[in-house]
């Protein structure tokens, strides 16, 4: 009965090549906006716990070693030209920042990396598609795959693209990985209420955009709009930080 059992199981290769083959890949590497070979998409896609499930297939942990590396060196190399007076200690924070596995993930999330990602029953079942840690570590994974196929240039455009956002707002204390903190420290200084978020969505269910705004008291100070609602609610919350260190009379609203 058990030999019978064993003829009749499926190997570990063709399971993995029939569940790769059963996701339509193209949305995926249209937001990369690079081509990457079946051979080393399917490697980076591949989490731990789906390769241990299936025989011990490989996984993509390798290659999340090889994306950590060109990644630090495409941020650093940009930071360092956009930045020529900071000294180093300001800029390897704001590297810090935004290589950070927050910043990492939500990147995965905005071009929705989760609906790729092969995982074993038990992380599906517990969310793994929307853990950080596992997005993080994939988008690393993902650059070392392009990294293997094309080398270092045509690696750092597809980072310094997704990260553009990010690059183009870190400071030496921090990217806006927090805002949401910062924003109520500052309305803690003011001694003024509690933040309230709300957010709505539009859209088709796999591809949504958010709009989210923070009210304090009666007022409105920030909106933001994005693919996921985190980021959305983050954005709002960074529009509403600058708005009120820049505008004494809003302070002055919520104050009334």
């Amino acid at each position: 009965m058990g030999r019978s059992k064993n003829k009749n199981k499926i190997p570990g290769e063709q399971v993995w090549e029939e569940a790769f083959e059963a996701i339509d890949h193209a949305p995926l590497l249209e937001r990369l906006g690079v081509v990457v070979d079946k051979q080393w998409l399917k490697l980076a896609l591949t989490h731990r716990s789906f390769a241990n499930e299936h025989g011990h297939l490989p996984n993509n942990e390798r290659l999340e070693f090889v994306g950590d590396a060109v990644l630090g060196l495409s941020v650093a190399g940009r930071l360092y030209d956009d930045h020529p007076s900071r000294p180093e200690s300001d800029i390897s924070k704001m590297r810090a920042s935004i290589v950070s596995r927050y910043g990492l993930a939500e990147v995965a999330h905005e071009i929705h990396l989760g609906d790729y990602i092969l995982l074993g029953k038990g992380e599906t079942a517990t969310g793994g598609r929307e853990k950080d840690s596992i997005l993080a570590d994939t988008m690393e994974a993902v650059f070392g795959a392009i990294y293997m196929q094309y080398g270092f240039e045509p690696t750092r455009d597809v980072i310094l693209n997704l990260f553009a956002d990010k690059l183009a707002v870190v400071t030496a204390t921090g990217l806006h990985s927090d805002w949401k903190t910062a924003l109520q420290e500052r309305l803690a200084e003011l001694k003024a209420p509690t933040a309230v978020y709300s957010a709505t969505a539009e859209g088709v269910d796999h591809d949504p955009t958010f709009t989210a705004s923070v009210t304090v008291g009666e007022v409105q100070l920030g909106q933001g709009i994005a693919s996921n609602k985190k980021k959305a609610e983050q954005m709002a919350a960074l529009e509403a930080v600058k708005l009120l260190h820049d505008n004494p009379g809003v302070v002055a609203r919520i104050d009334a």
